[in-house]
């Protein structure tokens, strides 16, 4: 039985394979479905060559132009304190601030113009002794002068026999008796100018003396020297103070200055820029100072800024940080304060300092952002299709790289950062970002 139902079933699986095979042969093959390359839509903008003004930031400290402490130059008992003298407050210049009992050094400036006044009383005394000697000796020559003549006459009188010899004796001791008095008034007009170098160094001493007197007493005095801001008081009324205590500190408000470390690499480019000639020394350095803007930031409140002018540059570079310190001056550092929306620019405050030199040459400067990797930039290809190219990055400044070689002015670079990027992937433009990297420069 089971061969034949075998037999019934082969004619039906023979007709079946043999329909198959002629759908298979008569059917026409597939199609074959194109698949689209794969592309992006960018961003970009045309690398133009365009002249930049080298920019540097650094960060620092503010402190006053001019500090101002007053030291106890005399010992005493405080005896005056100006009502406003607290920290803080704002001193004018020539302002009373504090006394020291100068009672003491007023009777010693009384003493020492009293020792002046005897010196020079003994000194005209001298001059009136001088000129009285002068005359006696004046007289007692021509006294002398006749007594030796009669000495003369008396002894030729002596000689003829007409007088006694006595009388030749009494005349010579006359003459001899003037003749002393005479060596005594000259030896007495020979001392005074002795006697007036004598006095006179010790006039000069006593002058000494009363100017020490007076400095002394000048010293009990104290007044601002300049328009200032209180630091520190250090003293109180009826205190005693010994010399040499510190009374009083303040800041000068006319100038502030800022001292920022700059990239040494940077600060070059900076000073190139701003020089007009080819000079050298200290007058075209602060020639070339004069030509780069300088602004002060308040790091805590970046709306509040002062302008600033470089006054110099120090000579402590920092080898290891590679910075070179720069300080700026703002002159009237409190004007225009009205806190708290406007601060007056105090000091310890933490700033940013932003120097901007005068424009240089043409550079292509891109967005940071647009040179990946450090080296490498993304360009769209006048056929539409991405192309990796690798540049040299010259320095990097506000945001912006400025590319020295491998990019030429009108080319079209693509600002996105592309995951991934492949070499020849088409692209499309969504928008073009001309002015971004001007506008990334200013």
């Amino acid at each position: 039985m089971k061969p034949m139902r075998l037999l019934r079933l082969l004619p039906p699986i023979a007709i079946g394979v043999g329909v198959a095979a002629w759908l298979i042969i008569n059917s026409e093959p597939p199609e074959r479905v194109e698949q689209a390359e794969r592309g992006a839509v960018v961003t970009t903008l045309r690398a133009e060559a365009e002249p930049l003004a080298p920019v540097v930031q650094g960060f620092g400290n503010v402190r006053p132009a001019r500090r101002w402490s007053s030291v106890s130059e005399v010992a005493g008992i405080v005896t005056y304190r100006h009502p406003d003298l607290d920290t803080g407050n704002v001193i004018d210049a020539g302002t009373h601030v504090l006394s020291i009992d100068a009672s003491s050094y007023e009777l010693a400036v009384a003493q020492a113009k009293a020792d002046l006044a005897a010196l020079r009383a003994e000194m005209d005394q001298l001059q009136v002794e001088e000129d009285n000697t002068a005359r006696i000796l004046e007289l007692e020559k021509r006294r002398l002068s006749l007594a030796r003549g009669d000495l003369e006459r008396t002894r030729n009188l002596v000689e003829q026999g007409t007088a006694p010899k006595a009388r030749a004796d009494e005349q010579e001791r006359a003459a001899l008796g003037i003749e002393r008095g005479v060596a005594e008034l000259s030896n007495t007009l020979g001392l005074i100018p002795s006697r007036r170098a004598r006095l006179q160094a010790q006039i000069a001493r006593a002058k000494a003396a009363l100017s020490r007197a007076e400095r002394d007493l000048g010293k009990t005095r104290i007044t601002a020297p300049f328009d200032l801001r209180v630091a520190e008081v250090s003293v109180q009324q009826f205190q005693f103070v010994p010399a040499g205590q510190l009374l009083v500190s303040g800041d000068g408000i006319a100038q502030a200055e800022v001292t920022a470390q700059m990239p040494l690499d940077a600060f070059p480019r900076l000073m190139a820029g701003a020089r007009t000639d080819d000079g050298t020394g200290q007058d075209a350095l602060e020639r070339a100072a004069g030509r780069i803007d300088a602004k002060v930031t308040l790091v805590a409140d970046p709306g509040q800024e002062w302008q600033g002018r470089v006054a110099r540059i120090e000579n402590a570079l920092d080898p290891r940080a590679r910075t070179v310190p720069v300080v700026v001056v703002v002159d009237a550092p409190y004007a225009g304060a009205a806190p708290p929306l406007r601060l007056p620019l105090v000091p310890n405050m933490y700033v940013r300092l932003t120097l901007t030199g005068p424009e240089g040459a043409a550079v292509i400067a891109l967005p940071d952002h647009a040179v990946h990797g450090g080296d490498t930039v993304y360009l769209r290809s006048a056929d539409g299709r991405l192309e990796l190219r690798k540049v040299t990055v010259a320095y990097r400044q506000q945001g912006l790289a400025v590319i020295a070689e491998g990019l030429e002015g009108g080319e079209e670079v693509v600002l996105e950062d592309l995951v991934p990027a492949l070499p020849g992937m088409p692209l499309s433009v969504a928008e073009s970002a001309p002015d971004e990297a001007t506008e990334g420069g200013q």
